[in-house]
């Protein structure tokens, strides 16, 4: 019998007036693992969570078959659900830290399924937390079982949850994008771990936007698009030969070494993904404009980026790559001034950056920007997205000229209509900015040269809008009524608005789906290719960083271990410790040359 049994299942959410699942069937056997794909938005998490109860408030669920542990799910009351979760389905979330309790210790957490569940006598409760933690390979349990979410690494803290799923042995786990955002290494790990409870008979029905990492663990593949399954079947075979369309642009967005030079964003044809050549990118190997020399720093006694050297021309992009706790971000915050170094030098266009008083430095923080990994943390949530990309702008023409700082508050100037002060009105009828310089019709660091009037920074705040694929309309809307890949692009936007040389890319995209992340690294390399801007691109995604990087540095414990151009590096590995990296990395067999 199906431990999951369903046939045209349909989530709706009346109140918004969004069908997110439209007559989806899917069944899971025993000691199988099912893979749900598609881009964010596509239903797979909803579908998910149906299945356990948690579709959501104000969920309307309807199937003509809708079979769980035997039940007609359909009947179920919010008790038998209860029941349910834990005992038959363990569920593991893509983000540890908020789906653990941070007022509880980890072992108190997973004590709770035990204590529900009635799974062990009270007095062998402890005992069986540290079993538990055993199990799924966290190191000193005793230990860590008394520590707190936030005390623990992103890896042991997906370690605690996978713990907690499975404490009272169900026979199914229910993992909802378990290894995103976390580095290769640790990835590997909890594939391996998850892939040992399916050995042992478990079920897993897997949710992913990571092809690679379904294609290491998947039985079978579901392909969904807007609600709807549009392909399904063995994995080796939707991943080697895809029927539908989607499924063969999905496959085109993975990056990978043979992507490299060539547009993610494929167009269907003809029942093939065309990939179109990006524009073409110079570097000016002419002098560096940015020189790291020796640079070190360290947090209390612990060093944490150890004798660090390196260089990027414009138009380059280095890439860095290494695990959590390796130095990248570090690294990343001494070259963006945020950070002084305890030894070394920084030096930005041939001055010095480090070792300066900020006075003197804030003149040039134009030239430097950065891209983070989730920019809903990084932007204030008081501000529009007008609001958030002129900032930069009016920063800028303050420090040039203080009498031409454009003020920002409410009812300051005639026009203005919305709560952050911004005119209406100003753009064309297609969105784009009028009157406005070209891209390169200003020099680097001065955002526009046209007046400091309302006017002129709302024509600015709307070209870069366009620039990066958003409509002007969008200015008015705050971040967090946007999508990831929306909010990313509003990052980027913010980042180009002082037309700096170098970007500094923190995780960029990390966290996105592979469609959105083939648009955000397309407009990324567009972008370079027309502005000669340098990249630091950081992430533990090798096959993003092969596919934009020039060059590369591989570093561990604070330390650069290998660097070099990144065929060289990635192909032909010297040191240990890279080898060990790319070793770690699922392979897709359909785009792996």
């Amino acid at each position: 019998m199906s431990l999951i049994d369903v046939e045209d299942l349909r989530v709706g959410f009346p109140k918004a007036g969004v069908q997110a699942v439209r007559g989806v069937s899917l069944s899971i056997e025993a000691g199988e693992c099912v893979a749900i794909v598609g881009e964010s938005g596509s239903g797979k998490s909803v579908t998910a969570r149906t299945l356990v109860g948690l579709a959501g408030p104000g969920a309307e669920v309807t199937a003509s078959r809708f079979v769980v542990n035997g039940g007609d799910a359909l009947r179920f009351g919010a008790r038998d659900w209860r029941r349910l979760r834990g005992r038959f389905a363990g569920l593991v979330l893509q983000d540890a830290l908020t789906s653990l309790d941070p007022l509880r210790t980890v072992g108190d957490e997973i004590a709770e399924v035990l204590t529900t569940h009635d799974v062990v006598p009270r007095t062998a409760r402890k005992e069986r937390v540290i079993e538990l933690l055993e199990a799924v390979g966290v190191p000193e349990p005793e230990v860590r079982a008394r520590q707190y979410a936030h005390q623990l690494s992103g890896g042991l803290r997906q370690r605690a949850l996978i713990a907690s799923a499975i404490a009272a042995s169900p026979p199914l786990i229910i993992a909802d994008e378990p290894t995103t955002a976390l580095d290769v290494t640790v990835q590997a790990q909890i594939l391996r771990l998850l892939a040992a409870r399916k050995a042992e008979g478990t079920a897993l029905l897997m949710i992913s936007h990571d092809l690679a990492v379904v294609s290491a663990v998947a039985d079978r593949v579901l392909v969904m698009k807007d609600g709807v399954i549009v392909e399904e079947g063995a994995t080796g075979r939707v991943l080697t030969e895809p029927r539908h369309d989607y499924t063969r642009l999905l496959l085109a967005a993975v990056p990978s070494a043979v992507s490299r030079g060539t547009r993610l964003s494929a167009i269907a044809s003809g029942g093939i993904a065309l990939r179109t050549p990006l524009p073409e990118r110079t570097v000016d190997h002419a002098a560096p404009i940015l020189a790291v020399s020796g640079l070190s720093a360290a947090y209390g006694s612990r060093t944490v980026v150890d004798d660090v050297s390196f260089e990027v021309y414009p138009g380059e992009t280095l890439g860095i790559v290494g695990e959590s706790g390796s130095g990248k971000t570090t690294v990343a915050r001494l070259v963006l001034g945020l950070l002084e170094p305890a030894s070394g030098e920084v030096r930005l266009g041939g001055e010095p950056w480090s070792g300066i008083r900020e006075r003197a430095r804030r003149s040039r923080r134009s030239r430097i920007q950065v891209i983070s990994q989730n920019p809903l943390d990084s932007f204030d949530p008081r501000y529009t997205v007008g609001r958030l990309v002129a900032e930069p702008l009016r920063g800028a023409i303050f420090e040039r000229d203080p009498s031409r700082a454009v003020p920002f508050r409410n009812g300051s100037s005639p026009g203005v209509s919305s709560g952050d002060g911004f005119p209406r009105g100003r753009s064309s009828r297609n969105g784009s900015a009028r009157g406005v310089p070209t891209e390169n019709g200003s020099p680097r660091g001065v955002p526009f040269r046209h007046g400091s009037s309302r006017e002129a920074l709302f024509d600015r705040v709307t070209q870069l809008l366009n620039r990066v694929g958003l409509p002007a309309d969008i200015a008015d809307r705050h971040p967090r009524r946007l999508s990831g890949g929306q909010r990313q692009r509003v990052a980027i936007a913010r980042a180009l608005a002082t037309r700096p040389d170098v970007l500094v890319c923190d995780e960029p995209v990390s966290a996105l789906d592979v469609s959105i992340q083939a648009q955000v690294l397309d407009l990324l390399a567009e972008i370079q290719a027309a502005d000669g801007t340098a990249l630091i691109f950081i992430s533990h995604d090798l096959g993003v960083v092969h596919h934009v990087a020039d060059r590369v540095l591989v570093m561990r414990g604070g330390r650069v271990v290998e660097e070099g151009h990144v065929d060289e590096v990635f192909f032909l590995p010297r040191h240990d410790y890279t080898r060990e990296l790319l070793g770690a990395v699922p392979k897709l067999v359909s785009t792996e040359p």
